[in-house]
């Protein structure tokens, strides 16, 4: 009995090491750098090994598999023996004839050996991984890291030749893992996340961020005849009437072609009440300049560019220079959030 031990030992043993690559390399390329990097900024040097792990992706792979295969040839050559003539000790207490005590514990020992491989050797390991990834890297990689650097001749040749290969078959080998995703990726996550109950997005306003990045200044501006306009020399006297009338707030006045030439709000006037400034109109630096975007513009990118001068209101233009209407600041805001209520547009 005794002579067969050393071969169990070495089947606990190299089940563990086997189990270590596995769970190493998936949690390599599954953890995310978002997770990591505070930790590293944090002074964490198994987070600073872990990102240098994940940086070098192809790397600490091509060392994890050959962690796998030496370990799982080993595993056949050592325990499967081992557990095969363990077996044929009780085998030998019944009638069968030696050939098949032989085949019956072979098979079984092979069994045996394939099955605790697989399952201990292999899924449990890759399950925790993809169950607690930044945990298991942190834990995981730094002794990678340290295995590949040990081995680092042996893998760099082994990488290089896979790198030719690759190229043979014009792929682009990568070092890093991806841990960025593109805006459909994104949008995919969120749809599966909501689907299966995992994220509420009762207010629509995580979908309606998706579909922001595809609308264009033309899909929200508000043409120039649906709006209440003034006089580009209105008075504090005529804005108190319109506001009156039709209680806005803020009116966009324009030049005697009808072409936006900039907007007023109440407060902007609200001052002027004497008598002799009342129904005269409202000094030229009293009114406030629209900013200028091209209709087959992005909403984004309007958003940046009113952004930038200050302005709640655009002026709209099309190819040929032409204004087509005006774009409000809150228009955009609902279509990332929804409906705003501001009755401050004209």
């Amino acid at each position: 009995m005794n002579e067969y031990l050393p071969g169990i030992i070495w089947l606990v043993v190299l089940l563990v090491i086997n189990a270590f690559f596995v769970g190493a390399e998936f949690a390599v390329i599954s953890a995310r750098r978002s997770q990591i990097e505070p930790k590293a900024e944090a002074g964490s040097k198994a987070a600073k090994t872990t990102l240098w792990a994940m940086e070098h992706a192809t790397l600490m792979l091509a060392t994890s598999q050959l962690g796998i295969t030496v370990c799982s040839l080993v595993i056949l050559n050592v325990s499967e023996p081992a557990i095969h003539h363990l077996l044929e000790i009780p085998l030998g207490f019944t009638t069968l004839s030696a050939e098949a005590i032989g085949v019956i514990a072979f098979v079984t020992a092979l069994l045996l050996v394939t099955f605790l491989h697989v399952v201990i050797g292999e899924m449990v390991p890759k399950n925790i991984s993809f169950s607690v990834p930044t945990r298991a890297a942190l834990l995981l990689a730094p002794p990678l890291v340290m295995v590949a650097r040990i081995v680092k001749p042996v893998i760099w040749s082994l990488n290089g030749i896979a790198n030719c290969v690759l190229r043979l078959f014009r792929v682009e080998p990568k070092d890093e893992a991806t841990s960025a995703f593109t805006l459909e990726e994104v949008a995919g996550i969120v749809e599966q996340s909501t689907r299966d109950g995992v994220l509420s997005d009762a207010s629509g306003t995580l979908g309606k961020a998706f579909e922001f990045t595809s609308k264009k200044v033309s899909d929200v501006e508000v043409p120039i005849g649906a709006m209440v306009v003034l006089p580009q020399d209105s008075s504090p006297a005529d804005i108190q009437r319109a506001v009156a009338t039709h209680g806005y707030s803020r009116y966009i006045l324009v030049d005697g072609d009808g072409v936006p030439s900039g907007y007023l709000h109440l407060k902007d006037v609200m001052d002027l009440t004497a008598s002799d400034a009342f129904a005269v109109a409202v000094p030229a630096k009293r009114i406030r300049a629209l900013a200028s975007v091209f209709g087959g513009s992005e909403l984004e990118d309007a958003l940046a560019a009113m952004r930038r001068s200050g302005s709640h209101v655009a002026r709209v233009l099309d190819a040929a220079g032409s204004t087509t209407g005006v774009l409000f600041l809150e228009d955009i805001i609902e279509e990332l959030v929804g409906e705003v209520q501001d009755a401050t547009s004209a």
